[in-house]
């Protein structure tokens, strides 16, 4: 009975540690943003088409993003620029890192004020050949207005060819840094902050016409003021205010 339960022990012991190396995650790509912004970056500048879609405020620029304390700074002004009252920046990896599957994190502080909507998402590598929503839209981290709140949401065309979406979110102190992440892999995508899941989507199969979920999809961080979603009524006493990244990374199963 003593050699059976030692075996047993060892059978689970096994099967524990088994377990946690196909639980396991390696680090395939980051930016710690440790003195400089990393070459994964490409900027976009503008107001996009319709405020990118959004109605959002601002008009986006280079110089409004930087480095400050080995952490990506994101600052939104309150400046008149080319016919708009704001300023801050957007920045992506179209083009130059996708990913698919695995899991997607940074660790972030956000700006808390009415008008204020800082995003960490992706978006479909094929978005120039097939447009938004058919290419799925995957928010790891929104926030809007002065709520302790942040939201993960996938936005997609369903089998019956229409727009989708499906989202959730959990209260958490945004001024504070914290950790926002997916682990995405062919059956769902599963959001978390600080390694606590509070959503999850089924993909599994393509069901309702997720197929969108299992290409390739590129990275971005922006920092939007105003828009559709936190409304229009800006504080801007709140002004300049900053959107703090220490790092993005990306992590595929081992």
């Amino acid at each position: 009975m003593k050699r059976l339960m030692k075996g047993l022990v060892l059978c689970f012991a096994c099967a524990f540690a088994g377990s946690a190396a196909a639980q396991s995650w390696q680090l395939v790509w980051s930016d710690e943003f440790n003195g400089s912004i990393g070459p994964s970056w490409a900027f976009e500048t503008g107001n996009g088409s319709g405020g990118w879609g959004n109605n959002e405020r601002q008009y986006y620029r280079r110089e409004n993003a930087g480095i400050e304390n080995n952490a990506l700074v994101i600052t939104a002004r309150r400046q008149d620029f080319n016919g708009f009252r704001y300023t801050s920046a957007r920045m992506k990896t179209q083009g130059l890192r996708n990913v698919r599957y695995g899991k997607i994190e940074a660790r972030m502080r956000l700006p808390s004020f009415m008008g204020a909507w800082p995003a960490f998402w992706m978006l479909g590598a094929n978005l120039p050949q097939v447009g938004w929503p058919d290419s799925g839209e995957i928010d790891i981290m929104e926030h809007v207005n002065n709520e302790n709140r942040s939201y993960g949401t996938i936005h997609w065309r369903d089998h019956n060819g229409n727009y989708a979406q499906y989202g959730g979110n959990t209260a958490v102190s945004v001024a504070d840094w914290h950790v926002y992440s997916v682990e995405w892999d062919a059956n769902a995508i599963r959001w978390y902050v600080d390694g606590n899941k509070f959503h999850e989507a089924n993909i599994q199969n393509n069901i309702n016409g997720t197929e969108e979920f299992h290409r390739d999809f590129f990275v971005l961080l922006n920092f939007a003021i105003g828009g559709n979603w936190p409304g229009f009524n800006i504080d801007e006493s709140k002004l300049p205010a900053k959107m703090h990244v220490d790092y993005v990374r990306v992590y595929r199963r081992q």
